[in-house]
């Protein structure tokens, strides 16, 4: 880890605390510049209870067709086959791994 990211990870943790110790004042100054109103509306007109489900749903099942486990085990891209190592073709199907 180098000098410049961890100056930026103790200045974040620093703000974390100077906000967590400023939490009313900065959930009233929220509230008086209408954000908090805003949120509120947004909630009950489009995150309704089927709304959530849904999003939580689509973000569970979508997921990336080349997705590789990590390590020396990876699936065939036409078969499924388990393939361990790092090899060029299937051993089932013959087709090219990438």
């Amino acid at each position: 880890m180098s000098l410049t990211i961890r100056k930026i990870i103790l200045l974040g943790l620093i703000g974390l605390v100077f906000l967590t110790g400023n939490l009313l004042l900065v959930a009233n100054w929220l509230s008086d510049k209408g954000v908090v109103g805003w949120a509120k509306n947004i909630r009950t007109e489009y995150l309704t209870s089927t709304a959530v489900t849904i999003i939580a749903a689509l973000l569970i099942l979508l997921v990336s067709p080349r997705a590789t486990t990590s390590g020396l085990v990876r699936r065939c891209p036409v078969c499924n086959h388990r393939l361990i190592g790092s090899p060029n073709y299937c051993g089932d199907c013959g087709s090219k791994v990438s």
